[in-house]
């Protein structure tokens, strides 16, 4: 059960592997693209491709909607990024039980959008857990864990990107490992849980007057998804990356302090962030060079 590119990754390493992947549950194709069609979801395209029975359904609280899924005879459900909660009827409808792929080390950053608040806050570490599932958000027991660091250079695509092949690369073995009785549940420490909710649009306005060090951190964790943005000579434009960088300036927050080729200097209320990736509504990213011969930007003028 899963839906984006996180979940795709590990269905493929399952099906190509000795376990039988009888049936995938995604959520249904939404409105994508200029022309708005329907499309299917990274991991509804891939089970079509290999041939294995998707479904597609808006709600999973009525037991009809998933009486089907029974007559699969799965042993156990494996979730990664599906979007949807599980009642309790489908938690408890494999004889072996429904395990989650989790892209953080709980329970630090239980929720939605554990990835992106890994890089806002500035944690130095994240993984994947391996947990059994219950009806609490992100609660059950952890069976395993794979650690990696979260460079200052991270943005949360980057990351995205290093915990799908991590997922990807334990995920066989530790279901191996499960039906072979050689993983023990551990429960979740009751200390140090924090909650990652899903990221709202209105977070993604730049504001100047924090430390560089957190803008930097936000605009890097909202990359490339929403985007953090601020307004520059009218006109909307996200940024995509930047580092903070010690500056003793007199500027106002927002305010440009230089730009060229090298980056964008913006004053925050403490240092300076220096965003090198940039991007107009309607365009494609770009690097700060090819950004600004194209947009005028000047010292002097304040973003926002």
């Amino acid at each position: 059960m899963g839906t984006p590119e996180f979940a795709r990754a590990a269905l493929r390493r399952l099906a190509d592997s000795h376990h039988d992947v009888v049936g995938v549950a995604s959520q249904p194709p939404r409105p994508s693209g200029r022309g708005m069609k329907l499309r299917p979801s990274p991991v509804h395209q891939e089970a079509e491709a290999r041939a294995i029975p998707v479904f597609t359904p808006e709600k999973l609280k009525d037991p009809e909607v998933s009486k089907i899924w029974t007559s699969l005879q799965a042993d156990l459900a494996m979730v990664a990024a599906y979007g949807l909660i599980l009642p309790r009827h489908v938690l408890e409808m494999f004889p072996q039980g429904c395990f989650n792929l989790h892209a953080s080390l709980l329970p630090r950053w239980r929720g939605a959008a554990p990835i992106q608040r890994a890089i806002m806050a500035g944690d130095q570490e994240t993984g994947v857990c391996f947990m059994g599932m219950s009806q609490g958000l992100d609660e059950g027991p952890v069976y395993a864990e794979a650690r990696c660091p979260i460079a200052d250079e991270d943005t949360a695509s980057i990351l995205h990107d290093r915990l799908t092949l991590l997922a990807a690369n334990h995920v066989v073995q530790w279901v191996d490992d499960l039906v072979t009785g050689q993983l023990t549940a551990k429960p979740q420490e009751t200390e140090g849980v924090t909650y990652a909710a899903k990221i709202d649009k209105d977070e993604a306005i730049v504001e100047f007057d924090q430390p560089a060090m957190n803008v930097a951190r936000m605009i890097n964790g909202l990359s490339p998804f929403p985007g953090a943005w601020s307004m520059i000579g009218g006109e909307r434009v996200k940024l995509l990356f930047a580092t903070h960088k010690p500056w003793r300036h007199g500027s106002n927050p927002g305010e440009i302090i230089q730009a060229d080729d090298d980056g964008m200097v913006v004053a925050c209320g403490q240092d300076v962030v220096v965003v090198t990736k940039l991007q107009r509504a309607g365009k494609g990213a770009q690097e700060v060079g090819s950004f600004l011969r194209g947009f005028s930007v000047s010292p002097g003028q304040v973003l926002g």
